[in-house]
């Protein structure tokens, strides 16, 4: 079971990381993508795979050493279980800086190799993101926003 749970924790993320990168400008691809419910297929499988074996799991991640975290890591279920935990978190920060990307009105084709490093090296993905949007400056709305404006009216006004 936890081979099957392996494969398709990807298969369930897949999609979304097509729409960003394939189809970025299709509307419906906006629409599904600021949803941050995309990432709750691969949420579901960490739960799957994590919560029987919780007895297991918080008490090396509540005083996490290196043996502990290597004796967890080095079982088919906590492999298939950290592979879940990766997916969800790289879907929810490549969908972060999508949008973000979107906002700041960011090439696609820049955006694209961004996401693809993303998903394969999560971390370094969004440290290359955090480093390439700085060229675009804040988004449009933000730059012409008023702040005397901003100020006067309550938030949910706006």
């Amino acid at each position: 079971m936890n081979a099957t749970l392996f494969t398709l924790t990807f298969a369930v993320a897949a999609p979304f990381w097509a729409l960003m990168i394939l189809l970025p400008s299709w509307r419906v691809t906006a629409r599904i993508v600021r949803s941050p419910l995309i990432v709750m297929p691969a949420a579901t499988i960490y739960a799957i795979l994590v919560l029987p074996a919780l007895g297991e799991v918080l008490p090396t991640v509540a005083s996490p050493t290196l043996d502990a975290v290597r004796d967890l890591l080095g079982t088919d279920d906590g492999a298939a279980a950290a592979w879940a935990h990766m997916i969800a978190f790289d879907l929810f920060v490549g969908r972060w800086a999508w949008l973000d990307s979107r906002e700041r009105r960011m090439p696609a084709l820049v955006m694209a190799p961004v996401l693809v490093l993303t998903i394969l090296l999560g971390p370094l993905g969004l440290a290359v993101y955090l480093a390439v949007r700085t060229r675009w400056g804040r988004p449009p709305a933000a730059r012409s926003a008023d702040p005397q404006r901003l100020v006067r009216q309550p938030p949910f006004v706006r």
